[in-house]
């Protein structure tokens, strides 16, 4: 039997697959976090597809401030090996 989160778990549950971390630096085209899960700081890059959830709403770059924890979904490009922020989640909600 399979069980499938609803939304209703932890937020560990919730963001299976995303990384965690505190925002170390954060800018125009990329967000830097440390005291990630793997222990090391990590570099994503942020582009016009990147979006950007606060509280459980849309929101935009600017509701990212330095100190702040957040889960980001990230993809990897195996041409470049750089990896993009396709998703950036902060706030409240995360508890």
């Amino acid at each position: 039997m399979t069980v499938r989160s609803m939304g209703t778990g932890t937020a560990g549950d919730n963001y299976a697959g995303f990384r965690y971390g505190v925002v170390k630096s954060i800018s125009g085209n990329e967000i830097v976090l440390t005291k990630t899960d793997a222990g090391l700081d990590e570099m994503f890059k942020l582009n016009k597809k990147t979006k950007f959830i606060h509280d459980g709403k849309n929101s935009s770059p600017d509701s990212v401030k330095v100190g702040d924890k957040v889960w980001v979904d990230a993809h990897l490009d195996k041409k470049t090996g750089d990896s993009f922020a396709r998703k950036v989640v902060s706030g409240t909600s995360l508890m």
